[in-house]
C-alpha cells in the first residue's frame, strides 16, 4: 500500500470518530471499514463495522464537542498503517497524543486497527 492511499484511508476513519450523524459516519465507514473489521483499544474490542458506529456514537456521547486531530503523517508498509492522533476537548484543551496501528484488506478496507492511548510506557 502506498502512503497515499493509507493516508486516504485513515482521514476517511478520523473523519468517522468526528462525525456525529449516524447516516454519514455510516457512508465514511462504508468507505474505510470491512465488514467484519476489529477495533481494539485499552477499553474496547468490538467486531463489525456497526459495532465501531455504535462505539463512536457513545465515545461522543461522553465526550460532547470533542474531536479528534492528526498529530502526523500516515506511515504504510505492506497492508499496515500507523499514525499520530489525539483528542481535541469542546473547551480546546488537548488530551495526549495517541497511535493507531491498522492492518487492511485486499480491497483496501480496513480490517484491523489496534489503539493505544497516551504515550508510551517509560523504560
Amino acid at each position: 500500500m502506498d502512503s497515499g492511499k493509507a493516508a486516504g484511508i485513515a482521514e476517511q476513519y478520523i473523519a468517522a470518530w468526528n462525525e456525529t450523524d449516524d447516516t454519514r459516519r455510516n457512508a465514511l465507514l462504508t468507505q474505510c471499514w470491512a465488514d467484519n473489521g476489529v477495533y481494539v483499544d485499552p477499553n474496547v474490542e468490538v467486531t463489525g463495522r456497526e459495532a465501531l458506529s455504535r462505539r463512536i456514537k457513545e465515545v461522543q456521547g461522553g465526550r460532547p464537542g470533542a474531536y479528534l486531530e492528526f498529530m502526523s503523517g500516515t506511515d504504510a508498509h505492506h497492508n499496515v498503517l500507523r499514525f499520530l492522533w489525539r483528542l481535541v476537548r469542546a473547551d480546546g484543551t488537548a488530551g495526549d497524543i495517541s497511535i493507531d496501528i491498522g492492518e487492511t484488506g485486499p480491497d483496501g478496507r480496513l480490517t484491523k486497527i489496534i489503539g493505544f492511548f497516551g504515550p508510551p510506557p517509560a523504560r
